[in-house]
């Protein structure tokens, strides 16, 4: 979208068809486009109207009803932060007493949103033109929000009195190419991770949000890092700088889950340096040999973050193999958090991995619905779906992983249905 389009987006009848649209149904987009256009409307306006329709449409599942007052592009919105972990990233910061952000990189204003709607004041700066406008249309219900349209890490923080303790600075450096590619290097952020972490030196309260296959290696030794998960998703990692890292540096995974328009959080953290395993028993980093009658997989921003052992010894179990992120206990862990570490399962069955023995034991089990995990193996489910054949009535759940370097098929059930006793 140019500033032209932009501009007929915003003129009174571009908004106001824009508001007066029904949610958006592919189905019916053709047939909706063809009757407005019979009416006279201009064909450009209308396409600009079903795109927005439909962006909007997918932005619930970030924004909510927010999403029925924004407007978006198609990569403003994919990289655009969730308004749930938006606003954990702004009690961040009011938390640490930071009175105005800088977003250098606003996006389409998801962040800066979430910051202003926390009573902070917000300088959001944003490279391209169209977006700028768009996220200043998006941050109109708050007057202490100023979007600025250039580069931040141009802005003179000192000369401009935002170089004080009670100033912040966020980034959310762009992590795809203009084609849509997926950038993995740091280095290859725009802007680039090193440029925006030298920051603090003249503000120290810094937060970026980065990809969550960041790596370890090569983070600075100051920051917390954070890996988040939304429902069991994995959505981004963040560094946090200075006040904005009140426990300290480490590791730590944040899960939310969000039930009802309301949601909950747990912090799971390490202090430990990448690789160290100093106060934790062998069997939750060597793992043994030993199946027990239970199975774990800790959550996404667990694993990412490097946290596997350390949720182990929580859940009072052992690795399946050292390699793996799959937990083993001799009892069902008695979870006391809203927010579980872990996805539990009860072990029905173990054997080696045998595609004979596998299919004559489902087609024993009249199985025709199968549902395949896996980790550690070059198996692929839909590949081994096809091989079984299953035509059976029943349903089962099978975890296709190495114990301690064999790979093994464990036989598994949700531990929210009844047990067998």
């Amino acid at each position: 979208m140019d500033s032209s389009a932009l501009a007929k987006l915003l003129d009174p009848d571009g908004w106001a068809l824009l508001n007066a649209m029904p949610p958006y149904d592919e189905k019916l987009a053709m047939v909706l486009s063809e009757r407005l256009r019979a009416k006279g409307l201009d064909p450009e306006l209308v396409a600009l109207v079903l795109t927005q329709s439909r962006l909007r449409g997918k932005a619930h599942s970030k924004f909510g009803e927010f999403a029925d007052g924004m407007l978006f592009t198609p990569a403003g919105l994919e990289q655009a932060t969730r308004l749930v972990v938006a606003a954990r990233h702004a009690q961040r910061y009011v938390a640490a007493g930071i009175e105005q952000v800088v977003d250098l990189t606003s996006g389409v204003g998801a962040d800066a949103m979430a910051f202003a709607g926390m009573g902070l004041k917000v300088l959001a700066t944003e490279i391209d033109e169209v977006t700028a406008a768009i996220a200043t249309v998006n941050l109109r219900a708050f007057p202490e929000a100023v979007v600025r349209y250039g580069d931040g890490l141009g802005l003179d923080l000192v000369a401009e009195g935002l170089a004080g303790p009670t100033t912040g600075i966020y980034a959310d450096p762009a992590r795809r190419t203009r084609s849509g590619k997926r950038i993995f290097d740091p280095k290859a952020y725009a802007p680039a991770l090193d440029d925006v972490w030298a920051l603090r030196a003249v503000v120290p309260a810094v937060g970026i949000k980065v990809g969550p296959g960041i790596p370890h290696e090569g983070l600075p030794e100051d920051c917390e890092a954070q890996w988040v998960s939304v429902d069991g998703d994995v959505v981004e990692a963040g560094l946090w700088f200075g006040p904005l890292a009140p426990d300290g540096h480490g590791r730590t995974a944040l899960l939310l889950r969000t039930t009802g328009g309301r949601s909950d959080a747990r912090t799971f953290r390490s202090d430990r340096a990448p690789g160290a395993t100093e106060g934790l028993p062998p069997e939750c980093v060597d793992g043994v040999a030993g199946v027990g009658g239970y199975l774990y997989e800790p959550d996404g921003a667990v694993i990412r973050a490097g946290l596997v052992a350390d949720a182990s010894r929580v859940l009072g179990g052992r690795l399946l193999d050292r390699t793996i992120a799959y937990v083993t206990t001799d009892t069902p862990h008695a979870e006391t958090h809203d927010v579980p570490l872990a996805t539990g399962y009860r072990i029905l069955d173990v054997m080696p991995f045998s595609l004979k023995r596998l299919r004559t034991y489902l087609r024993e089990r009249d199985i025709g619905r199968l549902t395949i995990k896996k980790r550690g193996t070059a198996v692929t489910p839909e590949h081994l779906r096809g091989q079984l054949g299953l035509k059976g009535t029943q349903e089962a759940t099978i975890v296709l992983t190495r114990v301690a370097g064999s790979q093994q098929i464990l036989v598994v059930e949700p531990l929210d249905r009844p047990g067998r006793e």
